[in-house]
């Protein structure tokens, strides 16, 4: 009976409110976390909000202040009109044609030869693959005049086709998919060889299927540069027809310069698209981009 009551060792005893000290500090851990999310989130939003909240004011009551961040009067007058002072429609269709074309032909040309460069092997095929990656180091503006020389002499300035061609083709998008593509078991190429299939068959029935995640990360990424480019139209479109929403914008900004309101009710409507994106293929995105790194 004795032994049966007898205090457990001094070790025990001291070890025993370890758990629910490592769990406090653990839930404490992660509320400093959550809180600095938030504050960064915050202040990420921050801009949006107040461009939000100006499109829906009148002129002079934009930089009040103190700020009002919910108008007295919600003027969404301001998101009509702007359809009637500049053609804000055929600058929209500009940029979802270039957006839609230009990421499609990423999508086709970067995984390709992705494919390439992870699962066919020739010679000097990691030399070349170094070469081609290297040029992303090289700012745009170093071959940015030879590049619309190009383009001149070939007489496509003033053209969609000049933006589409210069963006049809990206080392990143390339690096992205090969990089998706060696986390995926090499015996199924293999396997897919003695059935008899071929390389290209390959690629379009088995490797495509398996990459979505990595193709949706791509496309999201080249949906939101191409839409946000300023300096390639700028350079190549002059015609007020051929202009992106971009473009658009500055021509506006630079026709109503006390037309501040109308200016953010312009940057919201631009935005808005690329939000709507986001938020459908965000799940896509963060598991392409998690699942490219696994593997170099």
């Amino acid at each position: 009976m004795t032994a049966l009551h007898e205090a457990p060792p001094a070790t025990e005893r001291r070890s025993a409110p370890a758990a629910p000290s490592r769990r406090g500090r653990r839930l404490v851990r992660m509320v400093l976390a959550y809180a600095a999310l938030l504050v960064a989130a915050a202040v990420v939003l921050l801009p949006f909000a107040w461009m939000v909240s100006s499109s829906l004011k009148r002129n002079n009551q934009v930089f009040s202040v103190p700020i009002q961040w919910i108008p007295e009067e919600l003027r969404w007058s301001n998101f009509v009109d702007i359809w009637t002072q500049i053609p804000l429609a055929t600058y929209l269709g500009n940029s979802v044609y270039l957006s839609v074309v230009i990421t499609f032909l990423q999508l086709l040309t970067g995984s390709f030869a992705a494919y390439g460069f992870a699962k066919v092997r020739f010679p000097g095929r990691d030399l070349l693959f170094l070469l081609y990656i290297a040029t992303i180091a090289v700012p745009w503006q170093a071959y940015m005049v030879p590049q619309y020389i190009i383009m001149h002499q070939a007489g496509l300035t003033n053209t969609h086709l000049s933006i589409i061609l210069l963006q049809a083709f990206g080392a990143f998008g390339v690096f992205l998919m090969r990089q998706y593509y060696m986390s995926i078991p090499d015996e199924l190429c293999e396997a897919a060889r003695i059935d008899g299939l071929s390389e290209y068959g390959i690629w379009w029935r088995i490797m495509l299927p398996l990459s979505k995640p990595a193709l949706a990360s791509l496309a999201l990424l080249t949906f939101v540069n191409t839409w946000n480019d300023y300096m390639g139209p700028f350079i190549y479109l002059t015609s007020n027809d051929l202009w992106t929403i971009q473009l658009g914008l500055r021509s506006f900004v630079g026709m109503y310069s006390v037309e501040y309101a109308m200016i953010m009710t312009g940057a919201v409507l631009s935005v808005l698209p690329i939000l709507v994106i986001f938020l459908f293929g965000q799940r896509y995105f963060i598991q392409g981009i998690a699942t490219s790194g696994l593997k170099g």
